[in-house]
């Protein structure tokens, strides 16, 4: 896995840079700021090389507000195949849901805290890099609070609901049946009757999954 870091934190940005190569992964830069991070982008662009993943913190300098994921937005939509993963101290529901609109592959938004649980962390960087979701549970719930309030997801049971938030976290239909004490079939089931109460038909094949977490994030 190729991976660029932008982390204007001295210290957590070589410790991701040492975890990162450790577990045998390629890191192509580290930077400290937005605009290092665009032009690195642009120039690994040029070479035919760019990363398969970037990991970008929300509040960059120099205002430290929200240049991180002005700049995470800005390359979805100049390199949708680089997966992009964004670290926050806090839960910010704007700039959550800002990054989850467009496309939808390869994102992520993780509160820094969980940095500490390096599997957790490790398995979401990747995940991302593949082209798939990997959300915060916090920040799951915190879109859910709102969701609740919203027509889109009237239709679904508590417990469908319940399913989609593990699902926006990025689990496995394994996982999901593990943190529930369920069975994988009950899953399945659950699964395949928010597909269909969200009107996501099998002809949009594989993506019905990112659609279905993305309608319930967006509402």
């Amino acid at each position: 896995m190729r991976v660029v870091i932008a982390e204007d934190s001295v210290l957590l940005r070589e410790g991701l840079t040492r975890l990162l190569t450790d577990l045998g992964h390629d890191v192509l830069a580290g930077v400290g700021d937005a605009e290092a991070l665009i032009k690195t982008i642009g120039d690994l662009a040029a070479q035919d090389e760019l990363p398969d993943v970037v990991v970008a913190d929300v509040r960059m300098p120099p205002t430290h507000t929200d240049e991180g994921v002005r700049a995470a937005v800005r390359l979805r939509k100049e390199h949708p195949d680089i997966g992009v993963l964004v670290l926050s101290q806090y839960v910010e529901e704007q700039y959550a849901t800002e990054l989850l609109a467009g496309s939808s592959r390869g994102v992520g938004y993780l509160l820094k805290d969980r940095v500490a649980e390096v599997r957790e962390f490790v398995d979401a960087v990747v995940r991302v890099a593949r082209g798939g979701t990997a959300l915060d549970p916090e920040v799951v719930a915190q879109l859910l609070g709102r969701s609740r309030k919203q027509d889109v997801l009237a239709g679904l049971t508590p417990r469908e609901r319940e399913v989609l938030g593990l699902m926006a976290e990025g689990r496995t239909n394994s996982a999901i049946a593990g943190q529930l004490v369920v069975s994988d079939g009950a899953v399945e089931k659950h699964v395949s009757n928010i597909f269909l109460k969200l009107g996501l038909s099998p002809s949009v094949g594989d993506h019905r999954r990112v659609l279905a977490v993305l309608t319930y994030l967006r509402n």
